[in-house]
């Protein structure tokens, strides 16, 4: 056995989906390509993240196994569908990505549950996400102003899940809980 400490592999995972999805989000509201979404949801989004959620099945954190390598490949399957509609490999319509996003609310909604188990923080970031897929899909299917309600909405869960990524940082720095991540929802 060895005395050496392992990292908190969720500190990279909430970073890269932090990062990611607010990235995404600039994009919806107007101000900056696709070219930093892709590259930003194949190699941060996608790749560190699924290793990280790969690093999360050897600590035996379920939640954050699943979270994790399930987002990473979000990111990666978004990157696919965007990249194969520009090369015109096969097309997915505003309404296929529409369903797209319905199956990850539902994924969603099964870890948001699973959230307000581990702390307040983490559940408020879940909640927010899943506003943010739920606007998505009616943005999807009929109402495209809400893609805009959505990026405001998806920055704020960016924020909150940097929120919870520098809570691990700062207590694993310093030893001491200097950003409370506040007691679960449902003991």
């Amino acid at each position: 056995m060895s005395d050496l400490k392992l990292a908190n592999p969720g500190a990279v995972g909430l970073g890269a989906f932090g990062l990611t999805t607010m990235v995404l989000q600039f994009h919806n509201l107007g101000w900056c390509g696709m070219g930093p979404v892709l590259a930003s949801a194949l190699i941060f989004g996608g790749l560190a993240q699924l290793v990280a959620g790969f690093q999360e099945m050897k600590t035996g954190n379920s939640f954050g196994y699943a979270a994790f390598s399930g987002y990473g490949s979000f990111w990666i399957s978004l990157a696919v569908i965007l990249l194969a509609n520009h090369f015109n490999i096969f097309k997915s319509t505003g309404i296929d990505i529409g369903w797209f996003l319905v199956a990850w609310t539902l994924y969603t909604a099964i870890l948001w549950i699973g959230s307000m188990r581990i702390n307040s923080a983490l559940a408020l970031t879940f909640t927010a996400l899943l506003i943010g897929f739920l606007l998505l899909d009616l943005a999807h299917f009929g109402y495209p102003i809400l893609t805009v309600v959505a990026g405001y909405e998806l920055i704020v869960t960016a924020i909150l899940a940097w929120y919870v990524m520098a809570h691990i940082i700062f207590l694993d720095l310093s030893g001491k809980d200097l950003l409370p991540a506040g007691k679960p929802w449902i003991k």
